[in-house]
């Protein structure tokens, strides 16, 4: 029954095949007048990789820029666990009101300590790599040809322009040994003073419960065996145009098959978002995670190298295919504390589609 059946793919095939060769041996001489040609392909990114940059880092999530701690103000906290910043007083006399912190805990004698926590990889740097999924896109491209060398085998010669799309979709997950920095600032206030019960934020306009700023000590813990677990989730858009010479040969009796050549100028404009979230744990510290994002539109230039295929079926349509070599650099962007590094600089693109001469 497979014999069978593949026996007649082949058959249906042969006769497909047979149809076409007898349609572009018929209208020959009209896809010789023809000198614009219109190409609509499906189009595949290749070789497109991100390195991302910042895992660890600063663990108050404040940080980032998603889901921040604000203050009343909306001033993001500069601390894990609370913020001491400067109130509209200019903190006159070194005091300020403009301050708030999480728990009691926090509270010793007339001191009200604040921690800063962040973390290091452990024998190597703090990244991680992905590759593109190889979603497709499609590329519209107009040749019109300028000339023709008779003595050059009838080789073809003109501009050749196009505009593309390309969808870029990747993911990173990486967990990796980790040394926590925990820094401990305490701040002093009036003794015989009482503050408020916390969780407390304090306003910026005042008045309020005021603390003497600046610190009064600080000190440094590390914790050398905690974990990062990191997630990133980074997708774009890249519109490309590019515009260059070609050449092209053509081939057989009827020159029904040309091989066209093509390279020149490239311009994208990368519409680019980046998730992320990362959880640091460990003996001796309290889980914690962090996570931000954003987004950010980049104009990118650069050139490209091309060659294509077409196989002529009528007098105006027919098959195309081919691969590009694209180079529109490296596009660095900082996504709320993760540094994310898109490599363009050796893409390749591979298109399949139809042809139309007039």
């Amino acid at each position: 029954m497979k014999y069978k059946h593949y026996h007649w793919v082949i058959k249906t095939m042969s006769l497909l095949l047979f149809a076409t060769a007898a349609a572009a041996e018929q209208n020959h001489d009209l896809y010789q007048d023809s000198t614009n040609r219109l190409s609509l392909s499906l189009q595949f990114g290749l070789n497109i990789s991100a390195n991302f940059k910042g895992i660890g880092g600063s663990l108050n999530p404040s940080y980032h820029g998603v889901n921040p701690r604000r203050t009343p103000r909306g001033d993001a906290f500069n601390y894990d666990d609370g913020y001491v910043l400067t109130d509209i007083s200019g903190n006159a006399g070194n005091q300020s009101w403009y301050w708030g912190y999480d728990n009691a805990s926090q509270i010793s004698g007339n001191t009200i300590a604040f921690d800063h926590s962040s973390a290091a990889a452990n024998g190597s740097s703090a990244s991680g790599n992905a590759d593109s999924s190889t979603n497709p896109g499609f590329e519209l491209d107009y040749t019109r040809q300028l000339g023709t060398k008779e003595s050059w085998h009838n080789l073809r010669y003109g501009i050749d322009s196009a505009v593309n799309f390309v969808p870029i979709s990747m993911s990173e997950n990486s967990t990796f040994g980790a040394t926590v920095t925990k820094q401990t600032d305490v701040y002093s206030f009036t003794p015989g003073t009482t503050p408020p019960t916390g969780p407390y934020q304090g306003s910026y306009q005042g008045p309020g419960f005021v603390i003497n700023v600046p610190r009064t000590g600080t000190a440094t813990t590390l914790y050398p065996n905690a974990t990062v677990a990191s997630k990133d989730n980074f997708s774009a858009n890249l519109w490309g145009f590019h515009l260059g010479p070609y050449a092209e040969l053509p081939f057989g009796s009827r020159e029904q098959f040309t091989l066209a050549l093509a390279g020149g100028f490239a311009f994208g404009i990368l519409d680019a978002n980046d998730s992320w979230k990362q959880t640091v744990s460990g003996p001796g510290i309290t889980s914690v995670s962090s996570k931000g994002g954003g987004d950010d539109v980049s104009c990118l230039w650069g050139g490209y190298v091309g060659l294509v295929a077409d196989y002529q079926i009528s007098d105006h349509w027919g098959i195309a295919g081919g691969v590009q070599f694209q180079d529109l650099g490296d596009y660095d962007h900082n996504f709320g504390g993760r540094q994310v590094n898109l490599d363009l600089s050796q893409s390749i693109l591979v298109q399949v589609g139809i042809s139309c001469n007039f």
